[in-house]
């Protein structure tokens, strides 16, 4: 039986391949200190769950560099096993939108509409990486699309921006085991509006962009929405569900850390250097369907939309 120090330990490839996914066998029966406990195949050839007993402090860097070494395509997510039969599963899914359900930033889309996407991508990227102070940052770049039309921001929501792989499936598998689903974004309600309905969100928050009927004002309305309204976000929409513990939320920059850091379970997806060490666990290789998996969920019960 697990003891109290006992890890869940769950891989997942970037592709299906029988040859890597006997490396991860092996990787784990060849480690030293790494005693399993029993296995669970998630997706064949591709994602797998192992509980593993007497667990180092420093095995989730020795798991990385490892991995490095052997240069495989592989996320990974190692979690406390007590409180999983209870928690794993979580009830909330919370996500940031800008370059986590979506490819994209739709602030720098726009900047390229108004001829400032240099300058307006180089305060984003500091932003994100908590070099700047978010709501001054987000200010000073809506302050550069002032006079930008109402037509470009349909333009750019139609030509520019993508759903990212597997967002779908993470909200509808969510949603199909009574989770509830929210976006909250230091973006604009204009373009969370569109991507909660798209992705299959039920609910969304964001900023808003202010404009005369015609055209942007440059300015923003307030309060501003940023990393402490985030997580008041999470705290609420879990309140009645047993608390941030219950909570899946992912995100990729500075403003989305206390909401990950807060939360039962926090992925950072392709994120800046901050947040992934941040977080309870990374996605650098594959797609959000990965944290389906790290809640446990096998590929019998996915939702494909």
């Amino acid at each position: 039986m697990p003891d109290n120090n006992s890890q869940c330990l769950t891989f997942v490839l970037k592709d299906k391949s029988a040859e890597d996914f006997k490396l991860l066998a092996q990787f784990c029966t060849q480690t030293p200190d790494v005693n399993i406990d029993s296995v669970t195949v998630l997706s064949p050839d591709k994602a797998v769950d192992i509980v593993i007993t007497d667990v180092s402090d420093n095995l989730r860097d020795r798991i990385a560099k490892a991995l490095a070494a052997k240069k495989l395509q592989v996320d990974f997510c190692l979690q406390p096993v007590n409180g999983l039969k209870y928690e794993r599963k979580k009830s909330l899914l919370i996500c940031d939108m800008d370059s986590t359900l979506i490819g994209q930033e739709c602030i720098d889309e726009l900047a390229d509409y108004a001829g400032v996407k240099d300058h307006v991508s180089e305060i984003t990227e500091r932003a994100m990486a908590g070099e700047l102070d978010f709501e001054a940052a987000l200010k000073e770049r809506v302050g550069l699309l002032k006079g930008l039309s109402l037509q470009a921001l349909n333009d750019c929501y139609t030509d520019r921006i993508t759903l990212n792989p597997g967002a779908k499936t993470l909200a509808a598998t969510m949603k199909a085991n009574g989770a509830k689903t929210v976006i909250v974004s230091g973006g604009f309600t204009y373009f969370t509006s569109r991507i909660a309905g798209a992705a299959g969100f039920e609910h969304h928050h964001a900023n808003t962009l202010l404009d005369d009927g015609k055209t942007l004002t440059g300015k923003v309305g307030l309060p501003i929405l940023g990393q402490d309204a985030k997580k008041q976000r999470l705290q609420a929409y879990s309140a009645d569900i047993g608390g941030p513990g219950a909570a899946l939320a992912i995100g990729d920059g500075a403003n989305d850390l206390a909401m990950i850091t807060t939360a039962g379970l926090g992925v950072a997806y392709y994120a800046k250097p901050i947040v992934a060490e941040a977080a309870d666990c990374a996605v650098n290789h594959t797609d959000l369907t990965t944290a389906l998996y790290f809640q446990g969920y096998k590929d019998s019960e996915f939702v494909r939309t």
